[in-house]
């Protein structure tokens, strides 16, 4: 099995890369400050075709504010956000920024205190700046290519782990409920004495992997701005990142496995198994 950390790194401009960090760092604490501010108290959100994808006032406000910085202190850069959609030419351009200003918008508006704020610049090897908000617990989690991942400033390297009982693992329902094999899935964990979570937001549960709270994360879809920026943190402190297939690739758009390496093949194989057969 390969890490996708261990590919030789494509290269940044290392100017590039302080400024993205600084800029996101500091639309991460703007956001955590509108959050904390106004969950769960009094928002109204407008729903779409599922009676739990919600949109607020919230998550409006915090793009546009997003992309009016983005644009200004990065101007050849296209933004791609949950929002109002892609740039003229983001699927083209060397970079790109993916916003999600509030993963797990459910949770923020019965305020339950489990959703975040997430940005990273991405490029064709995947992300390349990730910054992820978690209001909540007043905590920012950055990370940048070959520099590492950190939380509040403090460097995050993952513990490695050989056995998943005792752990969690995290995983997130399809748009429409429960994926294909899930029950099976939690089974399997369940039988290994793992316990799983489904808690709300995707950007979170890849963070827990990277700080080691859970051993791996599985998602059957997600969309590119829900992950990219705790990908990136995952990838800095030491985590596996695959598809559904075991193919490690930048950020893989036939389900995402996120897992401490010593796991990732047992987790990997509860999936696959139960996903067959569900």
């Amino acid at each position: 099995m390969t890490l996708l950390s261990s590919r030789p790194p494509r290269p940044v401009e290392p100017g590039l890369l302080s400024r993205a960090l600084e800029v996101a760092g500091r639309l991460a604490n703007d956001a955590t400050d509108v959050i904390t501010a106004t969950a769960g108290r009094g928002a109204h959100p407008s729903t779409l075709d599922s009676p739990f994808d919600w949109v607020t006032d919230t998550d409006r406000i915090l793009e546009r504010h997003t992309r009016r910085v983005l644009t200004a202190e990065f101007p050849g850069i296209p933004v791609v956000g949950h929002e109002f959609g892609a740039d003229h030419g983001a699927d083209v351009a060397e970079y790109r920024w993916v916003v999600d200003s509030v993963d797990g918008t459910a949770n923020y508006v019965a305020g339950v205190p489990w959703c975040a704020y997430s940005l990273a610049l991405v490029d064709a090897a995947g992300p390349v700046v990730g910054v992820v908000a978690d209001p909540y617990r007043a905590q920012i989690y950055a990370a940048a290519r070959g520099r590492g991942a950190r939380a509040n400033g403090k460097p995050v390297q993952l513990t490695d782990r050989c056995v998943t009982a005792g752990a969690l693992v995290c995983t997130e329902f399809a748009r429409r409920g429960p994926w294909p094999g899930m029950g099976g899935f939690i089974e399997r964990a369940a039988a290994a004495h793992a316990g799983v979570r489904v808690l709300g937001s995707a950007a979170l549960s890849i963070a827990q992997v990277a700080l080691g709270h859970a051993a791996a994360a599985v998602l059957h879809s997600y969309h590119e701005w829900d992950v990219a920026g705790s990908v990136a943190m995952a990838i800095e402190a030491g985590a596996v990142v695959l598809d559904r297939h075991g193919e490690d690739t930048a950020l893989p758009t036939d389900g995402l496995l996120v897992a401490a390496p010593g796991v990732a093949d047992e987790v990997l194989g509860w999936w696959q198994e139960t996903a067959h057969a569900g």
